[in-house]
């Protein structure tokens, strides 16, 4: 059984097309089963009138936040096969038509513990936050490769990725997903591969205070990965974005425009690390954004 999660928050018209890529790519399996995890009644009742497929699911969130339920979920699809397995996205964004069977391929492999996919920014390089959100996206795609191909540890995109079942059955709330699971995979004994042919398109915030906002929510889940689990390889760091991405994001530039917003991209993850562990020493904690404290309105499809 392979069953698709898609967690949302109060989005019915973006998790309907998230539904509906998923259920169009896998037509006529029966071992496919999507649920919708989201806190809001007049969401299901906005997909139940809409999805008449069998195979569909909606499950109602209890409102403690995105990792407690997927945590509900893991246990209740719970399976002692490990070719049965879990993929992993949200409401805002919608996978490319082959992303199943693209997963499914690489799951032949048996040392395969976590794959993930490949997002892709849909918004305008013609924009400053649009091209801030391209160069940021080549950089994960430049650097997953390498981690892949070396067979090195990496964290996954929660945007597109999927588990194999019976492995792990929960995992901490204090972190990210995308973080903490392929950590506990990797300690098993599995290892973690990058498809970049199972896409799944983003939109990325527009505006300063919800790139903001995104961004220091991402680094504070990070940073409590050094107490949650502090042997865990960091791929998603400072030091990494420098090593990584000081001098490739000078490539990128088209035009002298483009070049200044990169330049202004260096002083902006200069002070979003400061702003972000500022607030951590304030004890300012990672929350799970999906308790809708930090809902940024601006990556929304609808």
């Amino acid at each position: 059984m392979i069953d698709i999660i898609i967690a949302s928050y109060r989005e019915p018209k973006s998790t309907l097309r998230a539904v509906e890529t998923f259920l169009k790519q896998t037509k006529g399996r029966k071992d496919i089963r999507v649920t919708v995890v989201d806190p809001f009644i007049e969401v299901e009742e906005y997909l139940n009138k809409r999805i008449k497929d069998p195979r569909f699911v909606f499950y109602l969130d209890p409102g403690e936040g995105k990792s407690y339920a997927l945590n509900l979920l893991f246990q209740e699809y719970a399976s002692t096969n490990t070719e049965d397995f879990f993929i992993l996205t949200d409401g805002d964004v919608y996978a490319s038509d082959g992303a199943v069977s693209a997963i499914e391929e690489a799951f032949a492999d048996e040392k395969v513990g976590c794959i993930t996919g490949k997002p892709v920014s849909v918004d305008q390089l013609d924009t400053k936050y649009g091209y801030w959100a391209h160069v940021a996206f080549s950089g994960i795609d430049r650097a997953r490769r390498s981690y892949s191909i070396q067979k090195k540890f990496f964290e996954c995109s929660g945007y597109l990725f999927a588990i194999r079942k019976s492995v792990v059955m929960d995992f901490p709330l204090e972190t990210s997903e995308d973080s903490i699971i392929p950590y506990l995979f990797w300690k098993k004994g599995y290892g973690i591969k990058y498809v970049s042919n199972a896409e799944v398109y983003v939109k990325n915030p527009s505006n300063w205070k919800d790139w903001l906002a995104q961004k220091i929510r991402n680094i504070k889940a990070h940073e409590n990965l050094n107490k949650i689990a502090p042997d865990l390889p960091r791929t998603k760091s400072f030091w990494n974005e420098i090593r990584w991405g000081i001098f490739f994001a000078l490539r990128q530039p088209r035009s002298l425009k483009q070049f200044w917003w990169t330049i202004e991209l260096y002083f902006a993850r200069l002070y979003l690390y400061v702003k972000a562990f500022k607030e951590l020493r304030k004890k300012s904690n990672y929350q799970d954004g999906w308790r809708g404290q930090a809902i940024t309105e601006s990556t929304k499809m609808e």
